[in-house]
Parts: C-alpha cells; structure tokens; sequence
C-alpha cells in the first residue's frame, strides 16, 4: 500500500511512497492537519544520493512498528531539500542551534504552527554510536508535548526567535579593503593540510570556492602561497578515489583526511564548481593534468547526467545492488582478467592490492606521472567499458535551475577556452531550457522541472546562478539575448528578493514560512547573496548600471567583517570582494562578431586567466550598453578598455591590446 508520496514528481520523496509511515509532502494539507488533531509535526528532510538518508529509510521508516508510533503521535511530513533549500535552510538552522551540527537525514519535531522545538539527523534504530534509539526518540518527544507541552511552546518560541535574528542581523558594515582579503589568506594558511592539501581533517570537502579565490588573490597579487595551495588541493584530489579515474566527475566528499575513501555519490553542483576550478588552474599554470581533469568531469556529466530536453540531472547515489560504492570498485584479480599483459602496469599506475584500500576491493587512486596516465589511456577505457556493464548507481532526474546555472557557466567558459564546439552546444542548449522549461510567462523562474512539469518558485540562489551562466555564455556567443536575459532577470531579482541589505532567499510573494530565509553562509554552493554580489559587479560593468554595483557593495560591507575570519564559510564572497577590489575593466570590442578583425581582437581579450574583467562585442545598436556610443576606428574593428567609467583611447592592433591588458 502506498502513501501519498507516490504522486510526487521527486524521486527522493518516491522512495518513500511504499513506507507504512503515513507521510504528507509539505503543504497546507500536512499543516492543517496537524492542527486539527493537535499533533506536532515529525519532518525528515533528505535527498536521493544521500547514503544515511537511505540507512534510515531503511532502519525505521520501512520497520512497521516504528511507523505506527509516527502514525499514532505525528504529523508526518518528508521534504526533499533540494527541491525545498528554503525549508532545509531554516530547520538546519534549528538543528544547529539545538545540536551544534547538522547533516542528513534531518529529523525536526515541529508545532502544529511549524516552530521547531526540538531535532536531531541520523537516529539508529536501536541505541549506538552516543545516539538514543529512534523509537525512544519519538516515543519521549509524544510524551513531552502531552505532559510539558507549554515548556516545549516556549522553546520553540525561543527557537524561533534566534532562528529570525540569525538571518537578519549581520555585523556593522565596513568599508571594503584589502586587508580583508590578505587576513583571509592568512587564515586558509594556517588552516591549510601541508601533507595532504585542503582543508581540515575527516571528512575533507574540495572547497572549490576558496580554491578559485585563491587562484584570482594569486592573480592579483603574484602570492606564491596561495598558488601552492591550490595546485597541491588539485593534484591530491586528482589522484585520489575522491576523482573517479575512469569516468570523470568528482564524488561528494572523501571520508579521509588524503583523498582516498569517497562518500560515493556525485552532485551536479560539485562537478560543476570543480571543472571551473581545475580549467582556470590549467590556464594558471599549464599542468596538463588539470586541463584532462576538467574536461574529463564535463565529459562525465554529457554522458551520465544529461536530459534529453537540455538541461542536467542533479546526482547520482552513492549505493548500487544495495552496496556503497560498489559501482566503482575492483579487485585486483578482475583487474588482471580485463587487461591482460598490460595489468601490471595498470596496477603499479593505479594502487591495485589484493588485499584492497576499502572493504578488500580497491578504489583507484593514480600515483604515476601524467605521462604514465596518458600511455594508459586504453587500459582505463577498457575497464571503464566493462564498468558500463555493472548496474548503475540511482540517478535524480530533476533539474535544479540553480545548480544547472552553475553548470551552464562551466560549460560555456570551457567551450571558449578550449574552442570545445559540443561544449559550446552543450551550454546553448542549457541556456535555451532554463529560459524556455524553467521561465514561466512573467519572466520568473521554477526552481525544479521533473518529468516535463515545473515545481517551486525560484528562489534566490537560481537567479543568481542562471544570469551567471547567462553571463559567461554571452561572453562565448556574443549573442546579445544571453546578456538580455542575464539582465531583465537582475531586474527581477531586485525587485522580488531585495532586503534592506542583500537579499532574501524567497521572494516577496512565496509561501509564508516561519521566517523568511537570508542565508550568507557559503556552503557546497555558493549563497544565493554571494552569488548575487558577483553577478551584480559583472552585470554594472556590461550595463553601465551604477546601481547593480551599489547593491553588490553594501552587500559586501554588511559581511565584510566575518570574510577575514571565516574564510571557508565565505569563499563565494571572498571572490566578489576580490573582484571589488581589483578595479575591473570592461573592455568593448566593436566590429561585427564573425569578422576577421573583430575575432583577433576577441582572442587577445579573452586569453588565458583574466577573472577580472567582463567582455562585450558587436555593434552599439546591438543593446549591450557597454557598447553604446562606440564605433569602429577607420572601419577596422576597435577594443575600448574602460576602468571606473573612464575609457582609453581605442586598440586596434590585437598586439597592442595584449599588452594593454597585461596591465
């Protein structure tokens, strides 16, 4: 028999629809009930790669007798939180607030009303690991909000009210400068794995954001250390499990402190932040291995996590056959079957062992050189043909507006770099279906299209990522309706989201919840405030639009004190700051697009790594503004290099634009 979860389009909530737990999605049905029946509400919150999710899905939301304690004394409500990061992002904060730390899967126990009074994550089915049992978990919970109920009203009243002040009060605003900038680096040194690279102990993220933070503070500044940092980070997650070495594309996180032991599952997100990171790392330093890298993972998520009507899946599980991991596992004898007379070095390449590096079966990590990885090339395509033959881990079919905005600016960015002619296509048609599929007749965008129908209003974190795909698709194309876009869903933004500084993360006309969300905190993605910042500082430049700037600043200035001091939590706005702070030129190209002329100019321009900058080209009646009021010189196509509103004198010798640019 099935719950009413069957009729929902997310696969992580489907999952569920054959429970005995008797559960509601979230929604006025669920909250009214539970009004009714005076029953606080039990909300688990997940999503479908999620290995704990599945752990104890399995444990206790399939065991019948705890789903009768959930029946009898609960409201139960499942939400997928990526279909809901605005749900997620309050309740997390409750958990954090009550426990110290959060995760999935997320279990909050709710008022009627939806006020959190008391939660937790992961609770096991009998007592371990520190944790109570779930079932006493519940069985407490019941007796409490019978026997205590005005001692827990007055807690989650509590709750509720430092929920709100979190997202409302930030630090006194400062002044940006560039000190900011230097304390943050120094604090990533100190905080920095010599041996290992990255960040922290078990379990170690890539942190690509400060990664590409500190790719453009070395720009800026020559800084040696930083470089080092994030070439080191690269290598080791590179030749580690963490880095599929057959197919491409990063898993979420390594369980280890080296890289080795991956949490199996693969997240758009991820792969789209680290395939920027590596191709900007390879234009930085030439290392051959970034640039396979990069293209590898791009690679990966054409094959694996395309729709056929344009956009990206959002993950991929981390079980196969009920297993983690099992999907990419070896032994070293079903190694030596497949490659024959070139196993041995394979295996010497690769760490192959038959005792194994995770549970007596190996998860490859590369210690050759990149020369040694090149010449093994089809030993690793014959493995990986043979892997296509395993059952395939789960895949979400959704599509996430905003993560597929962060994927869009890869593939475009990559399509330019390498003069990729797919990737170029790839991007187009991203592009063309998240204004198509996920942009309703008002020009607002869904957060979600699942099996040809949208869900959920966009939320701030899609506007923002979609107009920075927007944007470096503009600056692949030169098609004036990519900057249109980018510019009339600005306007958008502004208007729907804006707070008295930054923004909210719902907009002004979403459901009422019991706070309405401002996330700063960078997290795997950026915030919907950072990113917005940065595509505020981008859209002034080609708009010629004081007012965007303006906006992005304060914004800045609101957290400008919290960057220098918790640079991991802030490495999207450490990249806006950076990108402030370095007086970025706007350079207008003007000549027609396809032109011989126009094309050299464009070359020099876009070259290598020049992170802070923005670049349009065509005609000024071709409605970019940066364009507007400027000609060709003599017929020939001109480049104009502008700072702050000032402008040069017009280039065009592509040399001489080069070496105005080196600069």
């Amino acid at each position: 028999m099935t719950n009413r979860l069957i009729h929902e389009s997310s696969p992580y909530l489907r999952q569920h629809a054959d429970n005995p737990v008797d559960w509601y999605p979230w929604g006025d049905e669920a909250l009214q009930k539970a009004r009714r029946e005076d029953k606080p509400i039990f909300l688990s919150i997940g999503y479908a790669a999620c290995h704990w999710c599945h752990v104890m899905a399995h444990e206790s939301f399939e065991n019948p007798a705890t789903a009768a304690i959930l029946n009898q004394h609960f409201v139960s409500i499942k939400v997928d939180r990526e279909e809901r990061p605005d749900l997620d992002r309050i309740y997390m904060s409750a958990v954090q607030a009550l426990t110290g730390s959060g995760g999935w899967p997320m279990s909050v126990f709710l008022t009627p009303d939806g006020q959190p009074f008391y939660g937790g994550t992961y609770f096991p089915p009998t007592p371990r690991y520190g944790m109570p049992a779930f079932a006493d978990v519940l069985r407490a919970v019941a007796e409490a909000w019978r026997d205590r109920r005005a001692d827990l009203l007055d807690s989650s009243a509590h709750l509720t009210d430092a929920i709100r002040r979190q997202m409302t009060d930030l630090p006194t605003p400062q002044v940006l400068k560039r000190a900011t900038l230097f304390l943050a680096v120094q604090s990533l040194r100190e905080s920095f794995d010599p041996v290992h690279g990255g960040w922290g102990d078990a379990p170690k993220f890539p942190q690509p954001m400060v990664l590409e933070f500190l790719l453009r503070y070395h720009h800026a500044t020559g800084d040696s250390p930083s470089l080092r940092m994030v070439t080191q980070t690269l290598e080791a997650m590179a030749r580690g499990g963490i880095y599929d070495q057959l197919g491409g594309g990063f898993h979420r996180y390594a369980v280890d402190a080296h890289w080795l032991i991956p949490h199996f599952e693969k997240m758009l997100y991820d792969n789209a932040q680290l395939a920027r990171v590596y191709l900007h790392a390879a234009q930085v330093t030439g290392n051959p291995l970034f640039a396979a890298v990069a293209q590898e993972t791009l690679d990966y998520v054409l094959r694996e996590m395309s729709d056929p009507a344009g956009g990206f899946y959002a993950t991929q599980d981390a079980d196969s056959e009920g297993e983690e991991g099992r999907f990419f596992l070896w032994t070293f004898d079903e190694v030596r079957a497949a490659l024959g007379q070139e196993a041995d070095r394979f295996i010497a390449a690769y760490g192959v062992t038959r005792e194994g590096n995770f549970e007596g079966k190996n998860i490859l990590t590369l210690s050759a050189s990149f020369e040694e990885r090149r010449a093994l090339a089809d030993a690793r395509r014959r493995l990986f043909t043979l892997r296509q033959r395993r059952v395939h881990p789960a895949r979400d079919e959704k599509v996430l507006a905003s993560w597929n905005g962060l994927m869009l600016a890869a593939f475009a960015e990559a399509a330019r770099a390498w003069r990729r002619e797919d990737y170029r296509q790839a991007a187009e048609r991203t592009g063309d279906f998240l204004l198509g599929r996920l942009r309703d007749e008002r020009g607002r965008l869904w957060h979600v299209w699942s099996e040809g129908g949208v869900r959920v209003r966009g939320q701030l974190e899609d506007y923002a990522n979609v107009i920075a795909g927007l944007i470096e698709l503009y600056q692949t194309t030169f098609q004036t309706r990519w900057y249109a876009a980018a510019r009339e869903l600005a306007e958008t933004m502004l208007e729907r989201f804006a707070a008295p500084v930054g923004f909210f993360d719902t907009a002004d006309d979403d459901e009422p919840l019991i706070v309405r969300p401002r996330d700063v905190y960078d997290n795997a993605t950026p915030s919907g405030n950072s990113m917005a910042a940065t595509v505020l500082f981008q859209l002034a430049g080609l708009a010629v639009e004081p007012r965007y700037a303006e906006r992005a600043r304060r914004s800045l200035e609101a957290v400008q004190e919290l960057m220098g001091r918790y640079p991991l939590g802030f490495g999207q706005w450490l990249v806006a700051l950076d990108y402030a702070l370095s007086r970025p030129r706007e350079i207008a190209i003007v000549g027609a697009p396809d032109a011989e002329d126009t094309r050299a100019l464009v070359e020099r321009a876009m070259a290598g790594f020049r992170p802070h900058q923005v670049v349009a080209v065509g005609l000024a009646e071709e409605g970019v503004p940066l364009l507007s009021g400027r000609s060709p010189v003599g017929g020939v196509a001109a480049a104009y290099i502008c700072r702050e509103g000032t402008c040069g004198l017009p280039l065009t010798d592509p040399a001489a634009l080069e070496m105005a640019l080196s600069f």
